[in-house]
């Protein structure tokens, strides 16, 4: 192999890559990134074996070529160096690097080894519009749960509904659904929540779309340059839709920097008491309210004005809401409830496609 590539672009390519590698994986090679010509190009890529990303970047090729380098020193390396252009030359599976000022020889191990995740035959393809695809993504993805015990759960799932794809993930405390465009596609199934949040980091303003191929194990992104597959998570996702209240008691429509101001301050006194507080909407005096209470420190009680329809209160976990806020785009939220112990919804006029749950605490 004997190529000359820039370093702004394969630095770029290991950003994009190297954090799929993992060190602590009982195979070595793992921790390596595959160094491959193809056709006119350089492919750079790194699997944990449920994830695998490629980026493909240009390059003058002498001589084609394979080898896998370890992922975490390539990339400390080339990110060092100066924007200038590499020269790449293997011999040996040893991978020399020169530039005008820097010489340097990084010992591989044969790209024979590394493994390649299994292509996908005869799958669902679909596109939609990139800055679409991230939007909605990421107002979803951060609501999957962490916890193994329930691996279903683990997961963002992709499904068809009314012709549009909805995106979901839930850890069963709260839940975000999100549709993301019209698709004449047939679309289910369950996509590891790590997958998801490397996707959103390879999703760049100058992505203009996302081109998705799935079948019943695997998915593939394919987002310019870059392509991410990921093994899907088997079982079947529950049917939220039932969590999802028709009609409410008490809305309150208030500003978001307002709703997130008094949440934020709330939470300062709900540390304590594992993050609970107490939201009281009262329709007399056309306002939402929101209650701390910490024994050791003091309370704090903080008001907002809002429209407002009904009047209850409910007890949330303060981390919960100011995420679910954050999440919103528009200038306005409503939130809704039916008591202290049905889920609360949080929703938005200018954002009318996005839908956010929050399941009450017992107070």
């Amino acid at each position: 192999m004997k190529l000359q590539v820039t370093q702004e672009n394969l630095a770029k390519a290991l950003g994009t890559v190297a954090r799929v590698a993992n060190t602590r994986n009982t195979l070595p090679i793992l921790a390596n990134v595959l160094l491959k010509t193809d056709k006119n190009r350089l492919s750079i890529a790194a699997t944990n074996l449920d994830i695998a990303i490629t980026h493909h970047i240009g390059s003058k090729i002498e001589k084609d070529g394979a080898i896998t380098v370890p992922a975490r020193l390539m990339q400390d390396f080339v990110s060092s160096l100066p924007d200038s252009v590499l020269n790449l030359e293997l011999t040996d599976n040893k991978l020399h690097i020169t530039t005008d000022q820097y010489q340097s020889t990084i010992n591989g191990v044969a790209a024979d080894d590394f493994p390649v995740m299994p292509a996908i035959s005869g799958g669902t393809s679909w596109k939609l519009p990139a800055r679409d695809f991230k939007k909605a993504l990421s107002q979803v993805v951060f609501a999957a749960s962490s916890d193994d015990a329930r691996p279903v759960l683990t997961g963002v799932y992709f499904h068809s509904s009314g012709g549009e794809v909805v995106a979901v993930a839930t850890d069963s405390y709260r839940l975000a659904e999100n549709k993301l465009g019209k698709n004449k596609a047939a679309v289910n199934f369950l996509v590891p929540s790590t997958a998801a949040a490397d996707l959103l980091r390879i999703i760049d303003d100058g992505n203009k779309e996302v081109s998705v191929t799935h079948d019943d194990q695997q998915v593939l992104f394919q987002v310019g340059d870059v392509t991410l597959v990921a093994r899907l998570i088997e079982g079947n996702y529950p049917d939220y839709r039932k969590l999802i209240p028709a009609k409410f008691a008490t809305t309150a429509k208030l500003q978001k920097a307002d709703f997130i101001n008094i949440a934020k301050v709330s939470s300062l006194f709900a540390r304590e008491s594992a993050g609970s507080i107490t939201i009281k909407v009262d329709k007399s005096a056309k306002e939402v309210s929101i209650n701390a209470v910490a024994s050791q420190l003091g309370e704090n009680t903080a008001k907002a004005t809002a429209a407002v329809v009904g009047s209850g209160e409910v007890t949330l976990n303060s981390r919960y809401l100011i995420d679910a806020l954050n999440a919103f785009v528009g200038d306005e939220i409503e939130f809704c409830f039916n008591g202290k112990l049905e889920p609360c919804i949080l929703r938005s006029s200018t954002d009318p496609s996005y839908l956010h749950l929050i399941m009450p605490l017992r107070s």
